[in-house]
């Protein structure tokens, strides 16, 4: 029975569909559709169901392959097709190609080769020599012809034009050969996955036709070893001269370092004027050292001074600093014209994979050209490379957060360039133990982005991805993935021994060959130099070190300490009162809308009133006096960030700064186009670390921005502890990074349960020393206005958390004038709003923040405790103790002062402001805490339950039954 009495003109297309899918992977389509396609496809051409086009047209229309990678130094591939000697090549008599009749015959041949070139395509990488220790490659049925049941030799006699677009008269069997060359030599490439058909149909174009593998030149191949010469005789010297100290070496990847030449050679070549780097402390003293430029002396001392401090324990330095391998550097890179690009290392903690965020921060923060709201965000002239470590990128979650960044629009930097350092082990942990995947890079498929692995051992196929993976970014503005498979020379570092956990690992690596020392012995046996030349190369290397050690050791003898903190005078505040004129004019930006632009019934009436009436006497709510912040703020020239989850709606439907057409869906953000700063405003990915670390990089790198991150719940920054925890409380002591970073966190108890009640205060003022952070739980419009304009326009600069409403937001009390808007400043702490009390007669001081300043005073009754006062500290870090003082002063009856806190007693601000309490208030006067007991969660599930404990600690805090 003929093939097409199966279908109907209406399911033909479906089988033509099944057949294009079968045509990139066979295994894609169900087991009797795969047996029809590979053993009766004369007949469904025959019979009008698969056109002879679409053997061109599915994944057959890329160049030919005219040019192969270059001889490798690593052994060839075993062979899964027969090898050009096997077949005798015949040249395609003319007639099949001229008569018709034989043209149906040669089909399913034709067929079969192009289910042969796309498994190459598919999984040549699965026989691709990529292992630099040897181990085989795992391989795939499909690259062997017999799979499609073909030959070589069958393949010979047909013309390549038949089946390659732009194809020569040449045999197709010599076409696969090279195609074996390309796809299962020292790179393995996998892009199939990717979604986009134009990308697909690009690397195919660029990698068959062999423009990336360009053959080094002999000056370049000279350079290349003084390159790998530099790289591991500094290790060398290192480890024999500081044997003992922690570097963490790169050796077994040496390769890297010429690759980020290359990278930012193509980067500057293209644009570039910043290449921004992030990575884990692996090679990070020769990528300081070679490619950002840090002196050889710096670094050296760095060794001294840790033999010094060894030789004299009793030492203690002052300061805090860090370990020489996670401080970052900035410096200029001089390029092969002799020009220069800037060039700039971000410190990492050893929490390895979290500085990823934090480069794209960065990057994005300098790609921004031009002034105030007009500045245009240039992709092309800061490009961010990330190196990663082959278990952490398959383990660590922040890397798939940030991946996801890629290409959000708030967030694209054009294309992030990733290289993971693959020592094929982790500490200790072998990859079957720390991956459920083949590869370490696996992730990224998920994302959509190409990946090649190459061969450590193989310097011009490194440099070949790295070509690759530039035009890539260059063409496309989208991420890539090197993964440098190499291995790790030592332990995990210097002092560990890795043979305990990998022993016959290590007996292959103690055996094997450095690639400087492979390099060279190719250059001396195609006579590119001499075995003396290339000894001399080596030499001279570790002289200058030898060289630079003396001049470190001749140094005088002193103490070497690590700087203290520098001490900052504090600049008189800012002015943060705006005059009523330009609030008027601020107002009418933060509502301006264009005349057709259709609101939402309600909005238009809440931004209406906003509108009418703006006067001194006007009452202000919270969201109402953030938009008079911000508007004043871009109207003195300063760029404002504000990301975060739901953030331009606000979480509680309260901020609407980005409004949208309800009948046509256009966005328009009003304060967009007021003023003069650039202003962003974009919803987050539901992430907290790696949104949190990317404003971090984007205050860094850019700090006269004022960026600002929102959580949907203060609690939700929970996920971000290490991004708090390793660089926004510690980066200033540690790397001396400036950052004005303002986290605005939803905190308040008002029974919503467990999760969303506690921003976890505790932790950030267990955290605050050294004036590195300020903390500050306002109660008013005003007070949070001011705080806005003092963060985002006074110095010194520092991080700011700030403890934001939920009921408040619409609290009938927690409201302000516009007068308060236009005088004053931020008071860090705020005595009882009309005090029913004479304070003289005052015998009891109820301090707190937040939230329940106004459960206690809106209790029923407060009106009659006129012995009772109520001050809130809003300032909590760094704590107002000359204002503590002033108002105790107030009360000189005064017989006790109370601390009350929704938080439990082992939460909230208790035991941070307990001493410090004491310290501003007379001995004979009392002190004493309310606030829930301690607890393990942070409130109640129930309402009930939570209603109870909230009148308990206000009747409690005030004296009442």
């Amino acid at each position: 029975m003929s093939i097409s009495k199966l279908f109907d003109g209406y399911n033909a297309g479906y089988a033509q569909d099944l057949y294009e899918r079968y045509a990139r992977n066979p295994d894609s389509v169900p087991e009797e559709w795969k047996e029809i396609f590979s053993g009766r496809i004369e007949e469904l051409i025959a019979d009008g169901l698969i056109t002879p086009d679409a053997l061109r047209d599915n994944g057959l229309g890329s160049a030919p392959p005219s040019a192969a990678l270059p001889s490798s130094p690593v052994e060839p591939p075993p062979s899964a097709i027969p090898s050009p000697e096997a077949p005798p090549v015949r040249r395609p008599e003319p007639r099949l190609e001229e008569e018709g009749a034989d043209r149906r015959r040669l089909l399913p041949r034709i067929a079969r080769a192009a289910f042969l070139i796309q498994a190459f395509r598919n999984h040549g990488h699965q026989l691709a020599r990529l292992d630099p220790l040897g181990s085989e490659p795992p391989g795939h049925p499909q690259l062997d012809p017999a799979f499609f049941g073909t030959s070589m030799e069958d393949l010979a006699a047909i013309p390549t034009s038949l089946v390659l677009e732009e194809g020569g008269d040449e045999p197709l069997s010599q076409a696969l050969q090279r195609l074996r060359e390309i796809y299962c030599g020292s790179i393995g490439f996998q892009f199939e996955h990717l979604e986009d058909p134009a990308k697909v149909r690009w690397l195919w174009k660029e990698v068959e036709s062999g423009r990336h593998a360009q053959p080094l030149g002999q000056e370049a191949r000279l350079a290349l070893l003084h390159r790998l010469s530099q790289v591991e005789g500094f290790e060398r010297f290192l480890h024999r001269a500081y044997l003992g100290q922690k570097r963490f070496s790169i050796e077994g990847n040496d390769m890297l370092l010429p690759m980020l030449d290359l990278a930012i050679e193509r980067a500057a070549a293209s644009g570039g004027r910043r290449v921004v780097l992030g990575m884990a402390h692996r090679g990070r003293l020769n990528v300081l050292h070679h490619i950002v430029g840090v002196s050889d002396t710096s670094i050296l001392r760095e060794f001294e001074e840790t033999a010094r401090a060894e030789a004299a324990p009793s030492h203690v330095p002052t300061g805090t600093g860090d370990v020489k391998y996670h401080h970052g550097a900035g410096g200029e890179y001089e390029l092969r014209d002799g020009s220069k690009i800037a060039v700039s290392l971000a410190p990492n903690p050893s929490h390895l994979e979290f500085v990823n965020p934090v480069v794209m921060g960065m990057a994005r923060a300098l790609q921004f050209a031009g002034p105030g709201r007009g500045a245009r965000l240039e992709a092309s002239a800061v490009v961010p490379i990330l190196i990663h470590g082959d278990a952490a990128f398959a383990a660590e979650g922040i890397v798939a957060e940030s991946l996801n960044l890629a290409r959000l629009r708030g967030y694209t930097v054009g294309g992030t360039v990733h290289i993971i350092v693959n020592n094929q082990v982790g500490f200790t942990t072998n990859p079957e133990d720390g991956r459920s995947t083949r590869y370490a890079s696996d992730l990224a498929k998920g994302y959509d982005l190409p990946v090649l692995h190459v061969n450590a051992d193989d310097p011009e196929a490194c440099l070949a991805s790295v070509r690759l993976a530039i035009a890539f970014r260059e063409k496309f503005h989208d991420d890539v993935v090197i993964d440098l498979v190499g291995y790790r020379r030592y332990g995990h570092n210097e002092g560990d021994e890795p043979s305990y956990t990998q022993p016959l690992l290590y007996a292959r690596i103690a055996d094997h060959p450095t690639v400087r020392t492979q390099w060279a012995s190719r250059l001396v046996s195609d006579e590119t130099l001499s075995s003396a030349e290339a000894e001399e190369i080596e030499d001279a290397v570790a002289h200058r070190l030898r060289a630079a050690q003396e001049e470190v050791e001749a140094e005088e003898s002193r103490a070497h300490t690590l700087p203290a903190t520098p001490a900052e005078a504090e600049p008189e505040p800012p002015e943060t009162a705006v005059p009523l004129e330009h609030l008027v004019q601020v107002n009418a930006g933060t509502v301006a809308v264009p005349g057709e632009f259709t609101l939402h019934p309600k909005l238009k009436r809440q931004l209406e009133h906003r509108r009418s009436d703006f006067a001194a006497d006007r009452a202000v709510d919270w969201a109402h006096a953030e938009a008079l912040a911000l508007g004043s703020i871009l109207s003195e020239n300063v760029a404002i960030r504000l990301t975060g989850q739901d953030t331009e709606r606000g979480t509680f439907s309260q901020r609407h700064l980005v409004l949208h057409d309800v009948e046509t869906g256009a966005e328009v953000t009003p304060l967009a186009e007021f003023g003069e700063g650039r202003f962003e405003i974009y919803n987050s990915p539901l992430s907290e670390a790696a949104a949190l670390g990317f404003e971090y990089g984007a205050s860094v790198a850019a700090p006269e921005t004022f960026v600002l991150w929102e959580a949907q719940f203060g609690d939700f920054v929970n996920a971000a502890q290490v991004i708090v925890d390793q660089f926004i409380a510690s980066g200033r002591a540690k790397w001396g990074q400036q950052s004005r970073l303002t986290l605005l966190l939803p905190h308040g108890y008002e029974g919503q349960g467990p999760e969303h009640s506690s921003a976890r205060l505790e932790r950030f003022l267990q955290l605050a020393a050294e004036e590195n952070i300020r903390v500050a739980y306002p109660t008013t419009p005003a007070q949070y206005f001011h705080l806005v304009r003092r963060q985002a326009l006074g110095i010194p600069m520092r991080p700011l958390v700030i403890l934001t409403p939920k009921s408040l937001l619409r609290h009938p009390r927690a409201v302000s004038s516009v007068a308060e808007l236009t005088r004053s400043s931020f008071r860090t702490i705020l005595p009882e709003e009309s005090p029913p009390g004479d304070p003289k007669e005052v015998t009891r001081l109820i301090l707190c923040s937040g939230k329940i300043y106004y459960d206690l005073v809106g209790v029923e009754g407060r009106a009659e405790l006129r012995q009772v006062a109520v001050g809130r500290i809003e300032g909590l870090y760094p704590f107002p103790a000359m204002g503590l003082t002033a108002l105790v002063g107030l009360y000189p009856k005064l017989e006790e002062v109370v601390w009350v806190q929704e938080e439990p007693r082992n939460m909230g601000a208790l035991a941070y402001i307990g001493p410090r309490l004491r310290g501003g208030i007379p001995r004979d006067v009392a002190l004493r805490h309310v606030s829930r007991p301690e607890r393990a969660s942070p409130a109640e599930g129930k309402n009930r339950n939570h209603r109870l404990q909230q009148e308990r600690i206000v009747r409690e805090a005030l004296g009442v039954e």
